[in-house]
């Protein structure tokens, strides 16, 4: 209640009004106008002692009271409706409602079980989760952050690492970071239910994502999920969040999501590792020591935890991944392209599978940011232009290099013309881009527009499955490419049978098999 709101009461209360008038023209209950000229008058009169509580009004239910707690110490799970009935025997005539809440006050509440700490041996389990966090940065303002946390449930020594995302890439990466800064792997790792880790449960249990069950594999350690709604089964990582809440974040203001990942691992080397545990008389770091020998040793090669996508390679010759764009070689336009994304680099590939493009990853939080290399793409030379948009062309056939000379006879902007015509290729099949262009030259019809209408009229959009299929299947093993083995007659095994068989009339049953 605000002061304003006080000094408004008192004014109105020394004018005479009732507390009922008062309460229905400021909106307010009657308790909250005695309060707050009970909190006044004590005020005045220098009392410090707690405030009077209003006085409770007398209820249909209270003489009735002793019976219920008789009741329900006899019958703790007694029903209200069951309740409601032994009250009316006994002359009660109110309603259930009163006696559902007054069956609420008096029910005796069970004693929460206590939970036992549970202690695990040197390198036996570790913990991982995530935190949500809004942080005012300096220079890039509020932002939603995730902290992943991967702790060992031995030394207590944590890797902490803040983040932009909560998806499977980044919890593989982050996890991948923590094994090295730790110098193992636990045998067992406690999980929350989230996506990364868990697709579903049910009354089966839970089904675990596919590719981190190849990641556990591949490093020998076993996620086990946790019930749901139960953190205690994680507490030593809940417990730890509190701490950086209270040890970390506290007191301190951060520029960008760089500097609190630097202060981050600033404050785990100089305050964390060091501190003394109370339950143990030693420091993390100290525990780690004794720890780090018992966990499971990384494998030579580690997990690759990289992206994988297909992209359109538009009429600039750009693929775009998160709201960016990334240069190619001008001569890949309209082509389906696999861009391989890493924690700082977007790596692109032909379809033959050889890297033709490597840019510096922009950062998650912007966007619109176009990552060009010179000699992706030949604008400054017009002869080297047309000499790669006639190679692109020849690849579809004689009439298509018809139409491109037509194109750039015809148009001013020919060349403009036959780029986004190659970008606009790859969403049709071959024959129907075919078609169109012999309909296009048969009637001196040299336009991308022209195209364009043929094909929304003739043809439909094929889907990117399908696309890429038809780019990639010159890449595949020559065995792959051969039609398929159909079911063979049964006439080919009748040397199979014997003899007497053979010559023996078909009989009903023989027939039947």
């Amino acid at each position: 209640m605000t002061e304003e709101l006080r000094q408004e009461i008192v004014h109105r209360r020394q004018s005479g009004m009732s507390l009922r008038a008062i309460a229905e023209e400021l909106g307010i209950s009657r308790g909250a106008v005695y309060r707050a000229l009970a909190r006044v008058q004590a005020q005045r009169d220098g009392q410090t002692a707690p405030l009077p509580r209003a006085r409770r009004r007398g209820s249909i239910v209270d003489d009735f009271e002793p019976v219920l707690k008789e009741l329900l110490a006899k019958y703790p799970n007694l029903t209200v409706e069951r309740a409601l009935q032994e009250l009316r025997a006994r002359g009660y005539r109110g309603g259930y409602t009163v006696v559902r809440e007054r069956v609420r006050l008096l029910r005796p509440r069970p004693a929460p079980a206590p939970v036992p700490r549970f202690e695990t041996g040197p390198g036996m389990q570790a913990q991982m989760d995530h935190g949500v966090y809004d942080i005012d940065f300096v220079r890039e303002g509020r932002r939603r952050v995730y902290l992943f946390s991967y702790l060992l449930g031995y030394s207590r020594r944590q890797y902490l690492r803040w983040v932009e995302s909560m998806d499977l890439g980044t919890t593989l990466r982050e996890h991948v970071h923590a094994f090295h800064y730790l110098g193992g792997v636990a045998r067992v790792c406690l999980y929350d239910n989230f996506k990364a880790v868990v697709l579903w449960r049910d009354a089966d249990g839970p089904l675990y994502n596919p590719k981190f069950l190849a990641f556990a594999t591949h490093y020998g350690f076993r996620p086990q999920a946790c019930r749901v709604r139960r953190p205690q089964t994680k507490g030593k990582v809940e417990r730890k969040f509190y701490y950086v809440e209270t040890s970390l974040l506290n007191g301190r203001t951060f520029e960008t999501l760089e500097h609190l990942n630097e202060v981050t691992a600033q404050w785990l080397r100089e305050v964390a590792d060091v501190r003394i545990l109370r339950d143990f008389k030693e420091s993390p770091r100290q525990r780690h020591q004794r720890e780090q020998p018992h966990l499971l040793s990384l494998p030579a090669c580690d997990f690759d935890t990289a992206l994988v996508v297909y992209r359109h390679v538009n009429v600039e010759g750009f693929v775009a991944y998160r709201l960016n764009f990334y240069s190619v070689p001008w001569s890949y336009i309209g082509q389906v392209l696999p861009v391989r994304v890493l924690d700082d680099q977007v790596i692109i590939y032909s379809i033959a599978l050889e890297e033709i493009a490597r840019h510096r990853l922009v950062p998650g939080r912007q966007s619109g940011v176009r990552q060009l290399l010179k000699s992706h793409h030949p604008q400054g030379d017009p002869t080297e232009r047309e000499l790669l948009l006639r190679e692109r062309f020849c690849e579809l056939g004689p009439v298509a290099v018809q139409f491109f000379e037509g194109l750039l006879h015809k148009q001013t902007y020919g060349k403009l013309q036959a780029q986004q015509l190659l970008a606009l290729v790859a969403h049709y099949q071959r024959v129907d881009v075919l078609k169109a262009l012999e309909r296009a030259v048969r009637f001196g019809a040299f336009s991308l527009a022209a195209i364009r209408r043929i094909l929304a009229a003739t043809a439909k959009p094929r889907p990117l499955l399908d696309e890429l299929a038809d780019l990639y299947k010159d890449t595949l093993d020559p065995s792959l490419r051969e039609e398929p083995i159909g079911p063979r007659p049964t006439s080919d095994y009748q040397h199979l049978l014997s003899a007497e068989e053979a010559d023996e009339p078909p009989t009903e049953e023989r027939r039947q098999a």
